[in-house]
């Protein structure tokens, strides 16, 4: 999964043509290691239609104090450059489908 920061958080996110699906992540939680295998799968196999990336709040603050993100892992899907869903928390790769249906 590719990483994105606050320098680059505009062009890689904001200004995408697909769907982006953020991982708001730390090193140091243990339900965001719990999702990463299913967000790297999710990844894969929604390729065409959702972009996936990770960003550290520890080492990017400004964004994850932009979006008020409190919690990890929290997931946020920006399309056109705008946040329209918002997820907290560790979730099975078919309840994370299901949710994020709406927004592919």
């Amino acid at each position: 999964m590719a990483e994105v920061t606050d320098a680059d958080f505009e062009a890689e996110v904001i200004g995408a043509d697909l769907p982006v699906l953020v991982e708001f992540t730390a090193d140091w939680c243990p339900p965001c290691r719990q999702i990463a295998p299913v967000l790297s799968a999710v990844a894969s196999e929604e390729r065409d239609r959702l972009k996936v990336v990770q960003l550290d709040v520890d080492t990017n603050p400004e964004t994850t104090n932009a979006y008020g993100v409190l919690s990890m892992p929290t997931l946020i899907v920006f399309r056109d450059g705008q946040p329209v869903k918002s997820m907290v928390g560790a979730r099975p790769k078919r309840r994370l489908l299901e949710e994020l249906a709406d927004v592919l």
